[in-house]
C-alpha cells in the first residue's frame, strides 16, 4: 500500500490509514489486542464505528475533490497479539445522511 496519510483527523472523525492499494483509495482502520480478554481486535471494528469510518470518508474525498467515482475500499488491520491480519474490503460503504 501506498500511504498517504497516518492517523488522519477531520471534523467527521479520525482514521488510521489512508492510501492507496490495487486500484482503490483505501480507508484502514488498525485495531490491537494484546490478549482475548477484551475480544478480538477485528470485533471492535463494530457498525457503529464503520459508519463514522465511512463519514470521514466522505469528508476526505469532499475536500480533496475526489468523486464518486473513485474506487474506495474499507480495511481492517487486526492485530490480536502476536498476529496480524489484514482485511481487505471488511465492510461495505454505509451511506450517511446529513
Amino acid at each position: 500500500m501506498i500511504i498517504k496519510e497516518r492517523n488522519y483527523r477531520n471534523r467527521q472523525g479520525e482514521i488510521d490509514i489512508i492510501g492507496y492499494h490495487e486500484g482503490y483509495l483505501v480507508f484502514a482502520e488498525v485495531k490491537y489486542r494484546s490478549g482475548k480478554e477484551k475480544g478480538y481486535a477485528v470485533e471492535a471494528v463494530d457498525y457503529r464505528k464503520q459508519k463514522q469510518i465511512c463519514k470521514v470518508a466522505d469528508y476526505y474525498r469532499y475536500i480533496h475533490k475526489l468523486g464518486d467515482n473513485t474506487a474506495v475500499r474499507y480495511d481492517v488491520v487486526a492485530v490480536q497479539e502476536d498476529k496480524v491480519e489484514w482485511l481487505k474490503n471488511a465492510f461495505p460503504h454505509i451511506y450517511v445522511r446529513g
